[in-house]
């Protein structure tokens, strides 16, 4: 696994393959060790095709629906309106980030992370570019981003109903969902802490670009 890790993170960083080259690259080390030691077998391997056609099948459902989404913005211009309603009541830029960075905590709660952001960037994204954070175009596009991809996993573990949480527990049904809880509100509360940093210092986030 180790030589796994090697290949698939030095690839990455050498250049060799992208991030998502890099990970059919993991899947194909890890699948011939499976192979070798003889724990994949051709029934697992069966199972293995029908469980990645089905998870598969799901995104491209949840896509399918986003683009759907996406057309019925771009014909009733919805993000420009909403973008224009904010810059006219003159809210504060940092306010409306914290309220953006707040609904994706709840949706997080109650939605997986690819339909978030393919249904909520459309939106978001326009009325961010129509605030001025002091960053160029492009950094406030990073920085927004790299917000945004943080929240949302973060959303996954919040209690009450964070989907990951459910996943966690029934990994180990003998522990209380509360416990569960419990545990998981000191990796929630040092998740908020970086947000709040990376918000409040946007340098930290674009000082390799820099």
């Amino acid at each position: 696994m180790l030589l796994v890790f090697i290949a698939v993170v030095g690839g990455i960083y050498w250049g060799i393959f992208t991030p998502t080259e890099g990970a059919s690259v993991g899947a194909l080390g890890t699948g011939l060790i499976a192979w070798a030691s003889g724990g994949l077998t051709v029934g697992k391997f069966g199972e293995a095709l029908i469980a990645t056609a089905s998870g598969t099948a799901m995104i491209f459902f949840i896509v399918l629906g986003a683009a759907f989404f996406n057309s019925f913005l771009a014909l009733t211009q919805v993000p420009q309106v909403i973008s224009t309603f904010v810059v006219e009541q003159a809210y504060a830029p940092w306010t409306v980030l914290a309220v953006i960075l707040v609904i994706y905590l709840v949706l997080g709660c109650v939605m997986d992370s690819l339909s978030m952001i393919l249904l909520t960037i459309p939106i978001f994204f326009p009325m961010m570019t129509s605030l001025d954070f002091g960053l160029s175009p492009e950094h406030m596009a990073i920085w927004f981003g790299i917000l945004v991809l943080i929240v949302v996993e973060v959303g996954l573990i919040t209690p009450p109903v964070g989907l990951n949480l459910f996943v966690i527990n029934a990994m180990d049904r003998a522990t209380p969902i509360r416990e569960t809880y419990r545990g998981v509100m000191w990796f929630v509360a040092s998740d908020i802490i970086r947000v709040v940093l990376l918000a409040a210092f946007p340098s930290i986030t674009l000082f390799l670009l820099n």
